[in-house]
C-alpha cells in the first residue's frame, strides 16, 4: 500500500535555522531517501513553499472564489510530504520516525486510496 507521510511544522521554522542546520537537516532527508530507494519503497519527496504562497479555491452556491493563503489558520502548516510503498503500517511508522522534522513538528501518516504507482515509484 502507498502511504503519504505529511510533515507539519511551525511556520518559519526552516527560515529560522542557520545554513549549517539546514544543511544537516537536508542530509538527514537525503539519508532517508537513499535508504528507502535501496529498499524499493521510495515514491516521492516534496518540499512545499511557505503557506503565504498558497491559494485556496472554494465553490459555494455555484460561485467559485479564490483567496490568498491556506484555508485554515493553524500554528503548524503542511511543509511537505513523502510517499512510500510499505508492506505494513509499522513500516510507514518506522519511516515517519526517521523524518527529521518530527523533532519539532508532526508527521501524519495517511494511506493513499488511489495512485498511479508508475508515476510514484522510481
Amino acid at each position: 500500500m502507498h502511504y503519504a507521510l505529511l510533515i507539519y511544522q511551525a511556520e518559519g521554522l526552516w527560515e529560522a535555522l542557520s545554513a549549517a542546520e539546514q544543511e544537516a537537516l537536508l542530509g538527514k532527508h537525503g539519508a532517508l531517501q537513499e535508504h528507502t530507494k535501496q529498499q524499493g519503497t521510495f515514491g516521492a519527496a516534496v518540499k512545499l513553499t511557505p503557506s503565504a504562497t498558497a491559494i485556496t479555491v472554494n465553490k459555494e452556491g455555484g460561485k467559485v472564489t479564490v483567496t490568498d493563503g491556506p484555508f485554515s489558520e493553524t500554528k503548524e502548516v503542511l511543509a511537505g510530504f513523502y510517499v512510500f510503498q510499505c508492506d505494513t503500517l509499522e513500516q510507514a511508522i518506522d519511516y515517519a520516525e526517521r523524518i527529521p522534522h518530527i523533532q519539532a513538528g508532526k508527521v501524519e501518516i495517511r494511506p493513499i486510496a488511489f495512485s498511479d504507482s508508475r508515476a510514484l515509484l522510481v
